[in-house]
């Protein structure tokens, strides 16, 4: 029962995180691009790659598998946005966005891989 109480709380942080930063982001940028779905995405990405690379094994990091859970599962997989990419991307495409639909969707997908990258690199040290 531990664990799903870490994920639904750590979710709940995630989430509120999230929405945060996107209205922030949308204040700072306004709303013609999703900057801020970018940001989460890419922040997201770098964090769960962060965590997973510190506490891959017990050598490196000893972090309770409830505490790990929390983080990856819960406040990362709160935070991170990926349906909302989906709709934006798509919602661009039929605003007859074509180009900046597919410079978001490549531009989230090999920014976050490199964000994960990044952070399972420090994470490692």
């Amino acid at each position: 029962m531990g664990a799903w109480v870490a994920v639904a709380i750590g979710g709940a942080i995630g989430s509120v995180a999230r929405f945060g930063l996107a209205a922030a982001m949308t204040t700072l940028t306004g709303p013609r691009f999703p900057w801020g779905t970018l940001l989460i995405n890419v922040l997201g990405s770098f964090l769960i790659g962060l965590v997973g690379g510190m506490t891959l094994t017990p050598e490196r990091i000893a972090l309770h598998p409830t505490i790990r859970v929390f983080l990856m599962t819960g406040v990362c997989g709160g935070f991170t946005t990926f349906s909302a990419f989906s709709l934006q991307t798509l919602e661009l495409m039929q605003g007859g966005e074509v180009v900046p639909a597919f410079g978001y969707a490549v531009g989230s997908v090999v920014l976050c891989v490199i964000a994960t990258y990044c952070g399972w690199l420090l994470g490692r040290l």
